[in-house]
């Protein structure tokens, strides 16, 4: 399920594979791949989708639909 969450909230945003594979610092091949389900996302990368995206990586893996992200740990 996150697979499809990782393409539509890139589509939602009018953002290319290439692009998001520059934020990752990966190919855009690579990325297809994650997109694709052909390879599973690291934690870090995921963690920093979540970010540049405002959401929270629960939201990204289909654990919750709530797309707001959650309160920050001070």
């Amino acid at each position: 399920m996150y697979i499809k969450r990782l393409k539509d909230i890139r589509e939602d945003k009018d953002l290319l594979q290439k692009q998001i594979a520059i934020l990752l610092k990966i190919t855009r091949q690579q990325y297809g791949l994650y997109e694709n389900g052909k390879r599973e996302i690291p934690l870090e990368k995921l963690i920093k989708l979540a970010e540049f995206y405002n959401t929270s990586t629960d939201y990204l893996l289909g654990l919750t639909n709530e797309i707001k992200p959650y309160p920050r740990v001070k």
